[in-house]
């Protein structure tokens, strides 16, 4: 058992909290946080996912302010991304796919919103084939909002207007010049004017209604 001063400095996780929680949702649970007795009981009755703060989703340990992934399409450009991010100073976690040997998007666009969507990443970066599919896959998760941008344009507003947290991009619809433009644009924006808010608010509360969680 831990000392009393240990245990006071502790953060507990009530049954109020995760009663709140819709069904199946992630619980990021804080270093040293406890649960009550209550809080299990709503965990197993809604089936909650608890996750330590400190760890990332899947098999990645580490943190990055953005997870990046690709497919075997987007591979090529992905690497190219990486050494952008690096340039840029932007820490990253690489979330796969690691050759051109073929594999399945949703697999890397699922892994990449799941970082984003607990809390293991800011934002997230998917590249395949068109960006469509990856976009598609990625908006599924909860609190993800994925937007497909083939130029600066777009990636400016879905940051300015829809605060999306993910980008996708299509390795065989743009260069690598424009994948750093569009990057470098979504990095840069952000949402500002409360209409915007409002707007991104509703979304919000649309995924809400129909939810079932993770």
């Amino acid at each position: 058992m831990a000392p009393p001063s240990d245990r006071k400095n502790r953060r507990f996780i009530t049954g109020e909290d995760v009663q709140s929680l819709p069904h199946g949702a992630i619980l990021d649970l804080p270093e040293g946080a406890i649960l009550t007795d209550i809080a299990r009981e709503w965990i197993q009755k809604k089936q909650i996912r608890v996750v330590p703060a400190s760890k990332s989703p899947g098999e990645a340990s580490q943190k990055g302010r953005i997870a990046v992934g690709s497919d075997h399409a987007g591979y090529e450009m992905k690497e190219a991304l990486k050494t952008l991010l690096s340039e840029m100073g932007e820490s990253f976690v690489d979330y796969g796919t690691h050759s051109t040997d073929s594999v399945d998007y949703p697999d890397f666009a699922h892994a990449v919103a799941l970082a984003v969507a607990v809390g293991s990443a800011e934002l997230g970066i998917v590249i395949d084939g068109a960006g469509i599919g990856s976009a598609i896959a990625a908006n599924k998760v909860p609190g993800v909002r994925a937007a497909p941008c083939p130029d600066e344009a777009t990636a400016r507003n879905s940051r300015e207007h829809n605060d999306a947290n993910v980008l996708t991009l299509g390795a065989r619809s743009i260069s690598k010049e424009m994948m750093a433009r569009v990057v470098r644009a979504f990095l840069a924006s952000e949402m500002t004017e409360e209409r915007h808010r409002r707007r991104v608010g509703k979304m919000i509360r649309i995924e809400r209604k129909y939810n079932r969680g993770i």
